[in-house]
């Protein structure tokens, strides 16, 4: 039986990014993966395939709406779903072969099978050659999540689908109910608004994208609404029944009797993810989980069993990849003798729709509820050169900051290219900067990311220049 220093399950963002960190630092490693390819949800059914159908989707929805305001006249524009899927499918593809390249590249040994525990040492791997046993000192579960439902709702992945197969389809929907107002609904359902599907969102709590700063989602379901989605918030679905292609969902308004009845040809559930932790013999390694099926660890992501470490999705925190990639590199680190460093509070939340929004430190809410005495600076991307001359007026910078101090507690922000903008603001925020010093930094001139200057000098006794 081989042994390994380090033996991960899972090879999406964190269990690859964590194997390739192990083996920089002359570790014996190998990664167990389930599926034919690498890369996990993120890179097969997540992030890199949404963003692709994404891109896509804006393209054509500019070329159609949007390109005559600029003086290019088009005609005879033809939409082809099929294609437009095979092109997706092509991005995915060419990445996880990269990620196989990596691991060939770093000397990682991989296999393919699903991954259980004989006992705290010795996994067992059940792949398409058999039955193979694997020796490790230390082992890192990253075996990510799947998609959530709701109690009574039957998913039969044709025409009340999750994420995985709206991915995956290669026709417009004629009406889309998307059940969740999170980012993953709201991401596919702009593509498939895009590509001129009715979609109609139902979702429970009062607002969209709630985990985030409410003004942000404030913005975004008025500008989505203006782009022809519907929204139903505070509705409790209470039933999805599908008879041949139709599927129809009844929702209720909390507090009342007052429900509603969609129909629509494709049902979307979108009510979050659930840690995948599915047939691991985690008791046989002396691992339980907690209530909510989470695998709980300490301040170094250790189990319960000191060598056997968890990260990404199957612990606590925001399910997101590059969470997940610092963690890995993390436990790397940490079983190297380092001494790694995440700070939590400083992950940033995207959500990749058009406009992108961005959040990272605390809301508003939250500084509310703390108790802590805060001061807002706001600007407008309708009030920066740089957004006007390419016609994205909508949305807006936020930074929140210390009332007493003026170091910055939190920046959220709606318009484009955000998803990219927000690292600033992490920078910032790791070094502790104040709302002054962004105000003091020059940036280029016309940029998007003036308007994050502008924000932090508005919070600064009220100093913005070009408003």
């Amino acid at each position: 039986m081989e042994q390994f220093d380090l033996v991960v399950i899972g090879s999406g963002p964190g269990g690859y990014i964590a194997a390739i960190r192990a083996s920089q630092l002359k570790m014996k490693v190998a990664i167990v993966e389930r599926y034919n390819t690498l890369g996990g949800t993120c890179l097969n059914v997540g992030c890199i395939p949404s963003k692709a159908w994404l891109d896509s989707s804006e393209r054509y929805h500019e070329t159609v709406h949007s390109h005559s305001l600029h003086g290019i006249e088009v005609s005879g524009v033809k939409l082809d779903v099929k294609k437009m899927s095979t092109r997706v499918s092509d991005v995915v593809s060419g990445i996880t072969k990269g990620v196989s390249f990596l691991m060939s590249k770093n000397k990682i040994t991989v296999f393919h099978g699903h991954a259980s525990f004989k006992d705290k040492n010795t996994l067992t791997v059940n792949g398409k050659d058999g039955v193979k046993e694997i020796s490790f000192k230390n082992a890192i579960i990253a075996t990510g999540s799947k998609p959530s439902s709701l109690p009574g709702v039957t998913i039969d992945k044709e025409r009340i689908i999750t994420s995985t197969e709206g991915l995956k389809l290669t026709e417009t929907p004629k009406h889309m109910i998307v059940i969740g107002g999170g980012v993953i609904g709201l991401e596919l359902g702009s593509v498939f608004r895009r590509l001129g599907s009715e979609v109609s969102v139902v979702e429970f709590a009062d607002s969209v994208i709630a985990a985030m700063d409410h003004d942000l989602g404030k913005e975004l379901q008025k500008v989505l609404t203006k782009d022809g989605m519907k929204f139903h918030l505070g509705h409790g679905v209470t039933s999805v029944e599908r008879r041949g292609n139709e599927v129809t969902v009844k929702a209720k308004k909390k507090g009342t009797e007052e429900e509603i009845e969609l129909k629509g040809d494709y049902v979307l559930v979108a009510v979050g993810r659930r840690p995948y932790t599915d047939n691991l013999g985690l008791d046989k390694a002396g691992i339980t989980l907690d209530e909510r099926g989470r695998i709980p660890t300490n301040d170094h992501l250790q189990t319960a069993v000191p060598h056997i470490f968890a990260i990404g999705d199957v612990v606590k925190g925001a399910m997101l990849a590059h969470k997940a990639e610092e963690e890995g590199v993390f436990v790397a680190e940490y079983l190297a003798g380092q001494k790694p460093h995440i700070n939590y509070n400083l992950i940033p939340g995207v959500v990749y729709t058009w406009p992108e929004v961005a959040g990272v430190g605390a809301t508003e809410k939250e500084l509310k509820d703390r108790g802590v005495a805060y001061k807002v600076g706001k600007f407008p991307f309708l009030a920066l050169g740089r957004a006007v001359a390419s016609n994205e007026k909508n949305g807006f910078i936020k930074v929140l900051a210390d009332k007493n101090t003026d170091e910055i507690l939190g920046v959220h922000m709606i318009g484009p290219r955000t998803a990219d903008m927000i690292g600033e603001a992490v920078v910032a925020m790791e070094f502790r900067a104040s709302a002054e010093d962004i105000g003091r930094i020059s940036h280029a001139h016309p940029t998007y990311s003036e308007g994050f200057k502008e924000a932090c000098l508005a919070a600064t006794e009220n100093r913005a220049l070009n408003i």
